[in-house]
């Protein structure tokens, strides 16, 4: 296949195995490549657990899990993928082992960013084609990189699935935060949560909710003003943040997610961009002190300049919007 051609109707394999914002961040991309090329089929290889975010998307056919655990595992993936007689992969991820992966499917080609954007230039040995971006957000740029890839017909569009029930909600309002994130520099400390839950409480009789994975612990105070914890898997999350009046996050999936179902909410920046990682849309208030730096070192703790953004900010934030719903105004949920 020359430079230029590509079949009409492409098997297309795109790679991006996590994580969830990540994913959530690539849903447009994989979008505009299903619909630019009709009659095209579309695999997605991920990480199995997130798969769940995938569920009856209707632009992509399938969903392969790259399982990577066990040597068992690894094979499954590996004979997939040899099967699958792509004509291209996208590789949004960037990595070696995203690049590696594109790789082992044999496709006739592999796009991917330029070696300069990448975290692991090296990665860049792999393709056949890269795509310089110049935009700034990273929905931005994977569409660039899928219009790289031959998509002529670019979408905005996250489709997410509907979730489902999990754990103990409140019957009324209530305003969901997920208060973890992918290293602690991001996160806003747990008090300040607990602050802001007894304002919510005392001033709007609106509960807040910590939505936590199994996996977490989470010492909450024995308080009727208290944040509730709520526990679940992806689908749970997903389900609880269709439900949620609005949404308190930091540069984490669960944030990213709401974002791209349209929720109102406060966006908690720090070390991290938000040009670059910020809510995608406009359903979001972004709060980030003027004075931050922007680092993308995983600190081990929380950043000053995230705990410098106060409870009462938030609040500040959180009622305006919960006024604008209650009087109807704002954007609806996607």
């Amino acid at each position: 296949m020359s430079e230029t051609a590509k079949p009409a109707s492409p098997r297309i394999l795109v790679v991006r195995l996590g994580a969830m914002g990540d994913i959530i961040h690539t849903l447009p991309a994989a979008a505009s490549l299903k619909r630019s090329f009709p009659g095209s089929h579309l695999t997605w290889l991920v990480e199995p657990q997130w798969t769940a975010l995938l569920e009856g998307n209707p632009f992509v056919d399938r969903v392969v899990p790259l399982r990577r655990k066990s040597l068992a595992g690894l094979f499954e993936s590996w004979r997939t993928l040899r099967s699958g007689g792509y004509d291209f992969a996208v590789d949004f991820q960037g990595l070696l082992k995203s690049a590696l992966a594109a790789a082992c499917a044999r496709p006739e080609r592999i796009f991917g960013f330029h070696q300069s954007q990448l975290r692991e230039p090296a990665a860049a040995l792999f393709y056949s084609s890269k795509i310089l971006s110049h935009a700034a957000h990273v929905v931005d740029k994977n569409l660039d990189l899928a219009a790289g890839a031959g998509a002529s017909s670019l979408l905005h569009t996250f489709p997410l699935p509907p979730g489902r029930p999990e754990g103990d909600l409140p019957d009324g309002d209530f305003v969901l935060a997920s208060p973890l994130a992918g290293w602690r520099a991001k996160q806003w400390p747990i008090e300040h949560y607990q602050a802001l839950a007894a304002r919510l409480m005392r001033e709007l009789a609106v509960p807040l909710v910590l939505n936590l994975p199994p996996s977490a612990v989470f010492a909450g105070a024995d308080d009727r003003n208290a944040a509730l914890p709520h526990v679940s898997g992806l689908p749970g999350l997903i389900y609880a943040t269709r439900r949620a009046a609005a949404i308190v996050g930091v540069d984490s999936g669960p944030l990213h997610l709401a974002a791209a179902i349209g929720k109102p909410g406060v966006a908690i920046y720090g070390p991290t961009d938000p040009a670059r990682n910020g809510p995608y849309g406009g359903s979001m208030k972004v709060l980030r002190l003027a004075a931050a730096g922007t680092t993308y070192k995983r600190g081990g703790q929380v950043a000053d300049s995230m705990r410098r953004v106060s409870p009462d900010e938030v609040f500040a934030a959180l009622r305006a919007l919960l006024a604008e719903r209650r009087h109807g105004v704002g954007s609806p949920a996607r």
